[in-house]
């Protein structure tokens, strides 16, 4: 999760907002939170991305208040999963029932990964000392467990790597460093450790130069297509809610940063979300 910045606001009229395209390789929203949207609001929301080609959504939990909303969404709908977990902001709120809760909760079939875990020293919504022990908490439960993370760091580059250098050899599975807008030094030594990296609407952001250079220096087998929805919405139609069905837009931005065609892009993205969040069904489609 990211708070959509206040300086950044591109929006169009609406003549000027082309269609979404559709492509014909089939994607995975990796990150966004659809509890956020009013329950009349979801109905549209999910018809909306089945027509552009999202074929899963992966709603991403944030607090203990929302652990259980997140879990009653993948009940919906056979296209709904979900991850649970404590995002740093929430970190003061996080004790040992919580902990029970993550770990009981990872052997349901519908929940994919522990997250959003890890730290934002930009907010300082919580103690940074809470912040770093609540995010070794969750990882340790990832780690004992067997289940990718979800990792959200901002402005906290050194820590997050002083603590994953400690981790990682642990965490059989890796996972992703979504919204990814780090330093490259942290890019490289993510990526190095096995990490996929997310990129989301940030990416097609005029001013957003880093996360390009992120994108362009990412292997395309280790990079995942998120929304973060309904944050961070992509140019063209920025200035309104964010939905999975803008994702043909993030692909197409990193398409070209990558110099490929969309559909190639869009295969590798759909092979990579399926090797962290599916590992049983890509066996089965490689058998």
């Amino acid at each position: 999760m990211q708070i959509q910045p206040k300086g950044d606001q591109h929006a169009m009229s609406k003549k000027k907002r082309r269609e979404i395209p559709r492509f014909q390789t089939p994607i995975i929203e990796t990150h966004c939170h659809l509890d956020y949207l009013e329950r009349d609001e979801l109905g549209a929301v999910l018809e909306a991305a089945t027509a552009v080609g999202v074929e899963r959504i992966i709603t991403i939990a944030v607090s203990p208040g929302n652990l259980d909303g997140v879990l009653e969404l993948t009940r919906l709908t056979d296209t709904i999963w979900g991850t649970q977990g404590v995002h740093p902001h929430e970190a003061e709120h996080f004790d040992a029932g919580v902990e029970t809760i993550l770990r009981e909760r990872m052997a349901d079939e519908r929940i994919l990964a522990v997250g959003e875990i890890g730290l934002d020293y930009y907010y300082d919504h919580a103690d940074r000392a809470v912040q770093r022990t609540v995010f070794e908490q969750q990882l340790q439960v990832a780690a004992d467990l067997d289940m990718p993370v979800v990792i959200h760091t901002r402005d906290a580059d050194d820590d997050t790597r002083a603590i994953l250098q400690n981790f990682s050899p642990k965490l059989r599975r890796k996972g992703v460093i979504h919204s990814f807008t780090s330093g490259l030094a942290l890019a490289e030594y993510c990526l190095g450790e096995g990490f996929m990296l997310g990129f989301n609407g940030i990416a097609t952001f005029n001013r957003a130069d880093n996360v390009r250079e992120a994108v362009a220096a990412t292997p395309v087998e280790q990079l995942l297509l998120e929304t973060d929805a309904p944050y961070l919405t992509p140019v063209p139609y920025r200035g309104k809610p964010n939905a999975p069905c803008y994702l043909p837009f993030i692909a197409e931005c990193v398409a070209a940063v990558k110099q490929l065609e969309v559909e190639q892009l869009l295969r590798h993205a759909y092979t990579n979300s399926l090797t962290l969040f599916f590992p049983g069904e890509l066996a089965r489609n490689e058998a």
